[in-house]
């Protein structure tokens, strides 16, 4: 009891006298070795007189782990709490509604996204092409994630057999336009986010503009001459590209932007493959939750971009096998004399 009654004392004289906290510390650190020693069987080897701070030595050495961890604890919180206080709650409050800032705490306490990051995802502008495989999981992950403008371009309607993988869609939507499908799906899941659907493919009369209107672009598309349509647009308009295939068990995806020194598309691929070569979808057949994976890594890429978080895929392709749950990141760089970007400094 004695033992417990001296902390007492100094904590409270310590904190009466405004000690340092290393000061205060290193005295009730000094008393708990004190009582440690006292009741150790050492000590009381031999020893006719009890010790008078009460307890004993199990029970004195088991304290000290506890009320460090505890104590270790708390300066961790307070340093979390330091770290997102460099945002002042007013701007945040004034950014956000409060409904938003409980949809988005989990993101506005991660050190790398925080207020800030969270306000620029809640300024960006981005066009998803394709609300197919790639795009179903991409386009939830962007509203989920607080993306306030996302525009989505499809002229396909939903089929029973997009169900298998395409999960924005729904059976009771299908015979809907893709894009209609998806904006209903997105306003249910975030009713912050403005949607904006462009049920028509994407041609050269109409890229440029599009594109033109948004800050990052995702496409997930299933043909060639749409990739590099989106990829010559995209570079014309200096607009970073997020661009992800996949076929069978297998998808690959980067982000392409020459302006910031990473190859464009073309570079990367600059031949068509022959007919037949790279199938569709359609053609050979695809696992259920490859789209889903891939169509996410494109929507997390797509955070870090606006975000500024951690280090993207500029000039880095990942190729990730679903088989063999094995993936792998390989470097790629600008290619001289490509047509698309050769000109770009």
């Amino acid at each position: 009891m004695i033992g417990l009654i001296g902390f007492a004392i100094i904590i409270a004289a310590g904190i009466a006298l405004k000690l340092p906290r290393g000061g205060l510390w290193g005295l009730v650190i000094f008393w708990w070795l004190i009582a440690v020693v006292t009741t150790s069987p050492f000590f009381l080897f031999g020893n006719p007189n009890p010790p008078v701070l009460g307890g004993n030595f199990v029970g004195w050495v088991m304290l000290g782990p506890a009320v460090a961890t505890i104590m270790g604890y708390k300066a961790l919180l307070r340093k979390v709490k330091s770290k997102a206080a460099v945002v002042p709650a007013a701007a945040v409050s004034t950014a956000f509604r409060s409904e938003e800032l409980d949809r988005y705490a989990r993101h506005i306490m991660l050190r790398e996204i925080g207020g800030p990051g969270q306000r620029r995802l809640k300024d960006a502008r981005v066009l998803v092409i394709g609300a197919g495989g790639l795009g179903s999981s991409a386009l939830l992950y962007l509203a989920a994630a607080g993306v306030e403008v996302i525009g989505v371009i499809d002229d396909d309607l939903v089929d029973a057999s997009n169900l298998q993988r395409q999960i924005i869609h729904t059976d009771q939507r299908i015979g809907l336009p893709k894009v209609q499908s998806a904006e209903v799906a997105i306003k249910a899941l975030n009713p912050f986010v403005e949607v904006r659907p462009y049920q028509r493919r994407l041609t050269e009369e109409i890229a440029a503009e599009l594109i033109g209107d948004y800050d990052l672009i995702l496409d997930g598309t299933d043909n060639f001459d749409t990739r590099y349509l989106v990829n010559r647009m995209a570079v014309a308009q200096g607009k970073p590209l997020i661009s992800a295939a996949m076929t069978q068990w297998e998808g690959q995806i980067s982000l392409y932007d020459p302006r910031r020194g990473s190859p464009c598309y073309e570079c990367v691929f600059p031949t068509r493959p022959a007919p037949g070569l790279v199938p569709s979808c359609a053609e050979a057949g695809v696992a259920a939750p490859l789209p889903g994976i891939i169509g996410s890594l494109m929507a997390m890429e797509a955070v870090k971009e606006i975000t500024g978080a951690g280090e993207g895929l500029r000039g880095r392709m990942m190729i990730f096998d679903a088989l063999y749950a094995d993936s792998r990141v390989i470097k790629v760089a600008r290619r001289a004399g490509c047509a698309v970007c050769g000109g770009l400094h």
